[in-house]
């Protein structure tokens, strides 16, 4: 069943009389539970087309669906509850609260999400019932993306949503976190969705979507994509 669909989706910024072609027509459509990475240079258009799949922001021309809703013409107010309700959002700095501690920082959502799960739970999923009571300032980078992790799913969101997820970690710590991340995402029946310019996550994706000056330039399907242990990193 289709989860996602872009159809001749573009986005134009405009800065005074210049013009920004950040997305040119884009169209493909993604499957439910697919792990899917979407791949490129900086300035291709990853992180844009995330944007657009997120609702965080709208076509210029086009037409994107998720879970069956067409979100394209979305106001504001409709977009929020999209976020709220849809996806789930792990970032390359975890964007975690710094004044609240773990447990706190994951169970937030329960305040904007109607159907979330148990916040401890996920907590425990990724192995931090130890530092519940902690400070994200306490913990180590690869221990503040797990909290982001448990965070995004703890919204039960149908899509996850990664950008560039492991790029401020080591490499070991990424791998743990990927492996962490595939996991949580299998288990709970979730898409996830991965911006990155690193060509050995992609070797771990069922679908690799190439992007180039705002064009997709290739849509892979990987019938057997490698396991994180396979992957040199």
């Amino acid at each position: 069943m289709p989860i996602v669909q872009f159809e001749n989706v573009t986005k134009l910024y405009k800065t005074g009389e210049h013009e920004l072609k950040a997305l040119d027509n884009v169209s493909f459509t993604l499957e439910e539970g697919k792990f899917v990475v979407i791949l490129g240079p900086s300035g291709a258009g990853k992180s844009t087309l995330l944007n657009m799949l997120g609702g965080l922001d709208s076509p210029t021309d086009g037409k994107i669906s998720v879970g069956g809703k067409d979100i394209s013409k979305l106001s504001d107010n409709e977009l929020a509850d999209f976020r709220a309700g849809t996806v789930g959002f792990v970032f390359q700095f975890y964007n975690l609260i710094p004044t609240l501690t773990v447990y706190e920082n994951v169970e937030l959502v329960s305040e904007i999400s109607k159907n979330h799960l148990d916040a401890k739970q996920m907590i425990e999923e990724v192995g931090l019932s130890e530092h519940l009571h902690n400070f994200p300032s306490e913990l180590s980078g690869g221990e503040q993306q797990r909290v982001s992790i448990a965070r995004a799913l703890c919204k039960n969101p149908q899509v996850l949503l990664c950008d560039e997820p492991t790029g401020a970690l080591d490499s070991e710590t990424g791998v743990m976190v990927l492996k962490l991340l595939l996991k949580m995402a299998k288990s709970y029946g979730k898409t996830i969705v991965i911006v990155t310019h690193n060509q050995s996550i992609a070797k771990m994706a069922d679908i690799v979507i190439r992007v180039k000056n705002g064009k997709i330039r290739a849509i892979e399907e990987q019938e057997e994509p490698m396991s994180a242990d396979e992957v040199e990193w």
